[in-house]
């Protein structure tokens, strides 16, 4: 019998057009597979989603969802109160990775190196002394695709930083790590391949992957595997897992580090776990995927094989 799916996509998180690009991504290719295949743009209205649900009865939900409330173990909860299998992570995993502080005090407990961080609020940012020598980076405590994040070089970065400031009253600020931004896919427990992320000519002078290099075509490299040796491999492979596990993630997930390797030992550093990363033409997981001979629509089906939902 055709399995029915229901692919969740779009949502109301600042990454409300990735997930769209994820969603119909994932769709065409189920739909090329041979499943009966629904798609929902999924708002607010709790009514409408378990209406909807309810209506197509499918055999697994397909998360493509990015962000607040559909990354966040803020669906996951639902899926688990109607009994219905989801791919990816469930709430508490998914949770706990969301938010930056928590899932990182974990990390640490776990011996995976972090980068070296304050929390502030935002007050106390805005007026107060710089946490760290320039440069040094800040970031909201529970947001996707780069958003919010600045490298701050002086004192108008702060005050530039801060004008466009939307995600909350605290900020986590840490030390720049200057090398390479190396990512890391794991499927089904099992860390699968890396992939080193260079930005083109023209956009070097970012400092790292801001939404813009992230999603328009052009901007970046994607270097499968990441050519940084067989020893950081090894530790990137080792430390990508253990984040996924200790976390209790399931499913597809992707890590993000950066290393600076012009020191010996290298300085490796997890800047956070993904239970939603994406999957567009453009994205990291999938292309880790390909080289290791798994395809797109494999990769889905083992996700589709995989969905569970709490009992």
């Amino acid at each position: 019998m055709t399995k029915k799916i229901i692919v969740l996509m779009g949502g109301w998180s600042n990454e409300r057009e990735v997930s769209l690009t994820t969603g119909k991504s994932i769709a065409k290719e189920l739909k090329e597979q041979g499943y009966a295949v629904s798609e929902l743009d999924v708002t607010r209205d709790i009514n409408a989603f378990v209406n909807a649900i309810q209506t197509v009865k499918p055999d697994v939900v397909f998360n493509a969802l990015h962000g607040t409330g559909g990354e966040d173990g803020v669906i996951q909860g639902v899926l688990d109160m109607m009994k219905i299998p989801y791919t990816h992570s469930g709430v508490t995993a998914s949770a706990v990775a969301m938010d930056k502080i928590l899932s990182r005090l974990i990390f640490i407990q776990e011996g995976i190196p972090v980068p070296e961080y304050k929390v502030l609020s935002l007050n106390d940012y805005k007026n107060g002394a710089h946490p760290f020598a320039f440069p040094y980076v800040i970031k909201p405590l529970n947001e996707g695709s780069s958003r919010g994040v600045s490298i701050i070089r002086d004192d108008a970065d702060r005050s530039e930083a801060m004008k466009a400031w939307a995600f909350g009253d605290h900020v986590i600020a840490e030390i720049y790590i200057p090398g390479r931004e190396v990512s890391v896919a794991v499927v089904n427990g099992k860390a699968i391949g890396t992939v080193e992320t260079c930005a083109n000519e023209a956009f070097k002078d970012r400092g790292f992957r801001d939404y813009e290099l992230k999603y328009t075509p052009g901007c970046e490299t994607h270097l499968v595997p990441a050519p940084v040796g067989a020893e950081t491999e090894a530790l990137l492979l080792d430390y990508t897992e253990r984040a996924h596990n200790v976390l209790g993630c399931k499913g597809v997930t992707r890590a993000d580090f950066r290393i600076n390797d012009v020191v010996t030992p290298h300085q490796i550093a997890l800047l956070e776990l993904n239970t939603q990363p994406g999957f567009t033409a453009m994205s990291l997981v999938p292309a880790i995927a390909k080289h290791q001979g798994i395809s797109f629509g494999a990769l889905l089906n083992t996700m589709i094989e995989h969905a569970t939902c709490a009992s």
